[in-house]
C-alpha cells in the first residue's frame, strides 16, 4: 500500500518502518495509527520480510498523540448523546489499542530504534516491540497524566513487565523525563549508542543477524515467548513441546545441521 505518514522499505530480510512526519516530531495523527497497523500486518504476511525495525525520521522518534487528533475525538463525542458518547470513545480507544498490539502479535520480531523524544504514545509503541535500542539523546516520558488522561493503549499494561512495578508507577504518576542512560539502567532499553547513525547501524546489524536464522524458529520463538508470558510455566512448556514436535521435522533443522558441519552459512527458505 501507499503510506502518507510512514516510510516502509525492505532489504536483506529486514523491513524498515519509519515514522515520516518529521515536521510534527512524528506525532501520531489518526492516519499514522492505522498505517502502522497495516505495516505490521504486511510485515507479518510477507515471507521475504523476516524482521522489522521501527524508527522515526527527523529529530525525534515520536512525540506522542497529535493533540489535534485528541481534540477531534472530543468534538466527535460531544456531538453524541450521553451513553452513545462513551460507547463511541471506548470503540475509538479499542481501535487505537489494536494498532499498538499489531506490533506485539506480528509473528516477526520488531526492534525499536529510538532517538530524540519518545513521549506518551511513543512509550506505548516501544513497549509493544520485542526489544529496544536508543541513542544517547533520547528522552522518555509517560506524558498522559499531564494532559489529564490515563495512558490507555498499552503502556500501563506492558511497561511494568519491562521495568518493574515501582519504576513504571513513578513514570506514569510523575510524567518525568528519563534519559537514555536511566532507561538502560531500568532495562527499558537493551543498549545505548552515541548518535543516530550508530543506533541505526546497530539496529540493522542485529536485525540482519536475526533475519539469517530459521524463519520458522524465529517466529516460533516469538510466539512461545508471548504465550509463556501470559500462562503458567507448565502451560508454556506444554505449548513449546507441541511446537517443537512439528519443527524437528522441518527442512530448516536439516539445513542448520548441514551448515554447521560444512562450516558455512545456513540458507533458509522464506
Amino acid at each position: 500500500m501507499q503510506y502518507e505518514t510512514l516510510a516502509v522499505s525492505l532489504a536483506d530480510g529486514v523491513a524498515r518502518i519509519e515514522f515520516n512526519r518529521p515536521d510534527k516530531a512524528n506525532a501520531l495523527n489518526a492516519r499514522m495509527w492505522f498505517e502502522l497497523k497495516a505495516a505490521c500486518e504486511w510485515l507479518d504476511a510477507t515471507p521475504t520480510a523476516r524482521v522489522g525495525v521501527l524508527s522515526g525520521r527527523g529529530r525525534h522518534f515520536c512525540a506522542g498523540i497529535d493533540l489535534a487528533m485528541l481534540e477531534s475525538l472530543q468534538q466527535q463525542a460531544l456531538a453524541l448523546p450521553d451513553g452513545h458518547r462513551q460507547a463511541h470513545l471506548r470503540e475509538r480507544i479499542r481501535e487505537l489499542q489494536a494498532c499498538v498490539t499489531a506490533l506485539e502479535v506480528c509473528r516477526k520480531p520488531v526492534i525499536a530504534a529510538i532517538h530524540g523524544a519518545c513521549v506518551g504514545g511513543g512509550i506505548d509503541l516501544i513497549t509493544a516491540c520485542d526489544f529496544r535500542y536508543a541513542a544517547t539523546d533520547t528522552r522518555f516520558c509517560v506524558k498522559e497524566i499531564d494532559v489529564a488522561i490515563v495512558a490507555d493503549v498499552g503502556t500501563l499494561q506492558r511497561l511494568p513487565r519491562i521495568v518493574g512495578e515501582g519504576v513504571a508507577r513513578e513514570m506514569a504518576f510523575t510524567a518525568r523525563e528519563y534519559s537514555a542512560e536511566e532507561a538502560l539502567g531500568m532495562r527499558l532499553v537493551n543498549r545505548v549508542f552515541p548518535d543516530l547513525a550508530a543506533l541505526e547501524a546497530a539496529a540493522l546489524e542485529t536485525a540482519r543477524a536475526i533475519a539469517s536464522k530459521s524463519p520458522l524458529a524465529v517466529r516460533g520463538t516469538k510466539e512461545t515467548l508471548n504465550f509463556s508470558r501470559e500462562h503458567s510455566v507448565a502451560e508454556g512448556l506444554d505449548e513449546v513441546a507441541a511446537r517443537n514436535a512439528g519443527l524437528l521435522f522441518a527442512p530448516d533443522v536439516a539445513e542448520a545441521i548441514a551448515a554447521q558441519r560444512a562450516r558455512r552459512p545456513a540458507v533458509f527458505q522464506n
